[in-house]
């Protein structure tokens, strides 16, 4: 087995928060943003739907599309705004660099067969392992693509060069709801693994670990 792959395990005596402030603000509203934009969105959906179903009323939000389209772009504000804040205070703070990278294939094959086999360990919360690193990047770049396909559907005549660069408004508007999907896919996953390992929400919450 590749050593490298292995955290050490965690300080008892470091004391130090594991997520700033920043981070945790920024990280909950973000999680409000994606919400009422996944169940208006929904709702913004079944208004023309172009897949063989429909989503329940009962998970929408906004009642009508007037009022769906109205929630939607009260939560579109509030992502793009705190999303760029929560990118630039990572890439300048270094947390980016040092939370998410090395990221490599071995790494993520190997973290992904130990969570598999129920052997991921989780000794130190101050760490990523690679399917984390991995799945946290991924949900950056899917949430910018989420923002440049709303462009298309929200100013199709203003941005003509990106609704060409998705393939027209009516592609644009497939992407958007998959991106949407892989969004909600990310978020099922992510709350089996706080309900798993519950302290990684308590660290979300008031940015230290639990003590033993």
């Amino acid at each position: 087995m590749n050593s490298t792959l292995i955290a050490p395990p965690a300080d008892p005596a470091d004391r130090r928060p594991i997520h700033p402030l920043w981070m945790r603000i920024t990280h909950w509203l973000n999680a409000l943003a994606v919400v009422i934009l996944v169940m208006s969105g929904w709702r913004i959906y079944d208004a023309s739907p172009f897949f063989p179903f429909s989503i329940p009323a009962g998970i929408t939000l906004g009642g009508w599309l007037g009022g769906a389209l109205q929630w939607h772009f009260a939560a579109m504000w509030l992502l793009v705004f705190n999303g760029l804040l929560y990118l630039t205070l990572n890439i300048a703070s270094g947390r980016l660099a040092r939370k998410f990278f090395p990221l490599t294939p071995q790494g993520v094959l190997h973290d992904l067969r130990a969570a598999l086999q129920g052997k991921l360990a989780h000794s130190d919360p101050r760490r990523y392992n690679h399917v984390q690193k991995l799945a946290y990047l991924f949900v950056m770049l899917d949430l910018i693509v989420l923002v440049l396909s709303g462009l298309v559907l929200w100013k199709s005549v203003q941005f003509p060069l990106l609704r060409e660069l998705l393939g027209g408004y009516e592609f644009a508007r497939r992407i958007h709801f998959c991106a949407m999907a892989a969004i909600v896919a990310f978020l099922v996953v992510h709350l089996v693994m706080v309900a798993l390992v519950p302290r990684t929400l308590l660290t979300m919450i008031h940015g230290r670990a639990p003590k033993a």
